[in-house]
């Protein structure tokens, strides 16, 4: 499956002490009149292919995401998911949002 986000972020899930961390896209797209705004995350970052305007998000579920270059920014959907996330006791301290200059080429995704 092929997703093509209207924004999108990277988070950098840390897990357990001395474990890799986990990169995974949030995905969001607006909704329009009579629909809203939805969003995604994917099952974590495998590989990162880039191609012109855009970077290709690959994950575990073998789907993959378009993620065009110029719209890596948390959206008002996306970012009340982000803050979410990050409030649950479980991921306390755990979760970054990678800045937008990232090289998403030289992390090691496994």
């Amino acid at each position: 499956m092929i997703y093509q986000p209207d924004s999108w972020v990277v988070l950098k899930i840390k897990p357990g002490k001395g474990e890799f961390p986990i990169y995974k896209v949030l995905a969001g797209w607006s909704g329009g009149y009579l629909d809203g705004d939805s969003w995604r995350i994917n099952s974590g970052i495998t590989e990162v292919k880039q191609d012109g305007d855009y970077y290709e998000f690959y994950g575990y579920s073998g789907s993959c995401y378009r993620c065009y270059k110029r719209y890596y920014r948390l959206t008002m959907a996306s970012s009340g998911v982000y803050n979410s996330i990050k409030e649950q006791e479980e991921f306390d301290g755990q979760i970054t949002l990678m800045p937008e200059d990232t090289n998403w080429m030289e992390i090691k995704y496994e």
